[in-house]
């Protein structure tokens, strides 16, 4: 057995403090979390983001804010607070005004993010999932912010911060004490976590095009395609080649052809057949009664040559096959002029 003891990093992040029944939540939050319902065919889908408009008001998923949603989406509150509890962006106790997370994940990790952790908690005077007595900051432990590229990481407030030192979150921090202005690395101004917390239920601050979206680390490849004059690989090339067949060995036999297709067993009428079938159908049903008694005798007629000929050919066809079958002489007759002497 080891004699380290497992640590666990999200501890106190169980169920939600149903001790602290406080609210800001009145009519007008009310509606706005029903308006985001009506947004969906099946009103229990916009439960993430109600979940959202509720920390932003009450600065956690607080207790009144589990009871008002489980009402308007038609479910229990202990299903609520079944999804307030499984996902880590759902707070169980009051945020901070800013909320940070410092990533500590495996390249974050090797990059200086336990190092960069250990400064912001020395500075603030906080652990983790703690929120200072003002009410200015808290502290999460992050579990990869999937920007690897710019490691190691620490968010404000969902925003990116990147390629940070323990000297730059200090000085990070005291701008956000002081009130100064400080704009994330791929992203707007920060505002607060109750501003980001409302932007993600739905509602626009009209800050999404601030900032670059990308970083040079994550566009050097189009960059360097560029300056080479690199473009996309032909469709045709990305083709798989057709493998050439194997070399017969020598007195192998040719394998046989294959066979045939069957026929079709369609036997339902082509449209020119059915044409020529119904013009004919029409003319005899139009014909006149000695037109198509007429034609009745000339049908006879024709029928009994055919049946009159029909049985000649076979007559002649018996002859011939009798002739070829008659037995020959036994006895063969000497040719004329013969000198041959019976005895």
């Amino acid at each position: 057995m080891s004699e380290h003891e497992l640590e666990y990093d999200f501890a106190g992040t169980g169920s939600v403090d149903m001790t602290d029944q406080s609210s800001a939540i009145d009519k007008a939050v009310i509606a706005q979390l029903t308006a985001i319902a009506d947004r969906y065919p099946q009103k229990r889908s916009a439960l993430m983001p109600m979940l959202h408009l509720v920390q932003s008001v009450d600065g956690r998923v607080s207790p009144r804010g589990i009871e008002v949603c489980a009402e308007i989406v038609g479910v229990t509150p202990a299903q609520v607070s079944g999804v307030a509890t499984f996902y880590t962006m759902y707070k169980r106790r009051p945020a901070g005004k800013h909320h940070i997370g410092v990533c500590t994940t495996a390249l974050c990790a090797v990059m200086g993010g336990d190092a960069l952790l250990d400064a912001v908690q020395a500075k603030l005077g906080i652990g983790v999932e703690e929120t200072t007595a003002d009410g200015m900051f808290s502290l999460e432990r992050i579990e990869c912010n999937a920007a690897c590229d710019f490691a190691p990481i620490m968010m404000v407030n969902w925003e990116f911060m990147d390629n940070m030192t323990p000297d730059k979150a200090e000085q990070l921090l005291d701008d956000l004490s002081a009130g100064r202005e400080v704009r994330s690395s791929r992203g707007p101004v920060l505002t607060s976590w109750a501003d980001t917390e409302k932007v993600l239920s739905g509602f626009d601050d009209g800050l999404a095009d601030e900032g670059p979206s990308a970083g040079d680390p994550s566009l050097a490849g189009v960059r360097i395609a560029s300056e080479r004059h690199w473009s996309a690989v032909p469709k045709s090339t990305l083709a798989p080649a057709k493998s050439a067949e194997p070399a017969k060995p020598a007195g192998s036999k040719t394998a046989p052809a294959k066979a045939a297709e069957p026929a079709s067993t369609d036997d339902s009428p082509k449209p020119a057949a059915v044409a020529k079938t119904t013009r004919s159908t029409r003319a005899k049903t139009t014909a006149s009664p000695a037109a198509a008694a007429k034609a009745d005798d000339t049908g006879k007629e024709t029928r009994t040559r055919s049946t009159r000929t029909k049985a000649t050919a076979a007559a002649t066809t018996d002859e011939a096959a009798a002739a070829s079958t008659k037995p020959a002489d036994d006895k063969v007759k000497p040719a004329a002029g013969s000198t041959r002497r019976t005895k």
